[in-house]
């Protein structure tokens, strides 16, 4: 069996490792890895390879910097030409940006099977470019792996067992891989402060709307007056703030370079709360049993929410404000596993054998 897997961006490095080790144990697999360069600085791409042990890609795209359709459409391009070439049995895409839905048209047009490795969430928020990705990825995959009990309902509701699809609840890739890295933690070579705020700012819904990212700077450097706030900082945001002239160099917080992701493991651990707007960190806080404040209107899981180990805030700055004050000093509890117990990336594998794509 052929499998070409794609990736694109960090959250998808970090799923492919999981089931890239699984792959590993079967010599009757032959694995293709296609980077399309979705993300192109060093330390958020190249870097996962040579530290996470992901066998280096086949095929490097190297497309970035462009609008959605022109990526996307490359990425199509790409990706269409790699699958005539190798002609495999079976397209893996993870997560919900471009790449994950150029692999799955590609892969698509062509008659090949698609598995998704994190299938069925659901923002309900048509704004957002990832939930469009997601939302057509799941209605033309083959196989949707599913996280979570949530993301399974989501496809119900959607009507998936009328379709010709297999839907199966794996548990969380990401947990498996929280699992094998924790020990292997690198500290970055910077200072830290003892006790810090972990925080990340890069949705484009955030970034690209000036109201929206000043103002959740202003809550954060109002944070940072009272509790030293750590920022790897992304290079559209970098560029964002520079375009409105944001004052780095009289603001308090600690702005760093992006980190690899045993850097960000060990950031994580060392840290007392988490701000972001990833999807990936809000569940990556979960593991290391770190509360969070989400710095966006809505988010794909909801069971952190329900759970209360997870705070909407969106980016009105007074709210924000109340929000970490009042999730500081909340007790709550992790003992709970919402995510599997590890062995995601082996039900993955095991699945696609089984179904003898």
């Amino acid at each position: 069996m052929k499998i070409v897997t794609i990736v694109g961006a960090r959250p998808q490095f970090i799923k492919a490792a999981v089931v890239s080790r699984e792959i590993a144990k079967h010599p009757e697999i032959t694995e293709v890895i296609v980077h399309t360069g979705q993300h192109y600085d060093e330390n958020m791409s190249d870097v996962f390879f040579k530290e996470m042990s992901i066998p280096e890609p086949k095929y490097n795209l190297n497309i970035h910097e462009s609008t959605h359709g022109a990526m996307t459409g490359k990425m199509l391009i790409g990706i269409e030409q790699v699958i005539i070439d190798e002609k495999p049995d079976i397209v893996l895409v993870y997560g919900d940006t471009n790449s994950t839905l150029a692999g799955s048209l590609a892969a698509k047009k062509l008659h090949i099977k698609v598995a998704h490795v994190e299938a069925g969430l659901r923002s309900f928020d048509m704004n957002m470019p990832e939930e469009i990705n997601r939302i057509l990825t799941d209605r033309i995959s083959d196989i949707l792996f599913c996280p979570t009990d949530t993301a399974v309902h989501n496809l119900d509701e959607e009507g998936f067992k009328n379709f010709p699809s297999i839907i199966v609840k794996s548990g969380d890739v990401m947990q498996d891989a929280a699992i094998f890295y924790a020990h292997k933690a690198q500290r970055p070579v910077i200072d830290i402060p003892e006790k810090y705020v972990l925080c990340t700012v890069h949705r484009a819904e955030n970034t690209d709307d000036p109201k929206r990212i000043t103002s959740i700077f202003s809550a954060l450097e109002t944070i940072s007056e009272q509790y030293p706030v750590v920022i790897p900082l992304h290079p559209r945001t970098k560029s964002k703030l520079e375009t409105l002239q944001y004052d780095f160099t009289n603001s308090k917080i600690h702005f760093i370079q992006p980190v690899g992701y045993l850097e960000m493991v060990y950031l994580l651990k060392q840290c007392s709360i988490v701000m972001t707007d990833s999807g990936g960190l809000q569940k990556e806080a979960y593991f290391f049993d770190k509360k969070c404040i989400t710095l966006r209107d809505e988010t794909e899981w909801v069971e952190l929410v329900d759970y209360g180990v997870n705070v909407l805030a969106g980016s009105d700055r007074q709210i924000i404000l109340n929000s970490f004050q009042k999730l500081l000093s909340k007790e709550v509890s992790f003992k709970e596993r919402l995510y599997g117990d590890g062995t995601s990336g082996k039900t993955v594998i095991d699945t696609i054998l089984k179904c003898n794509v």
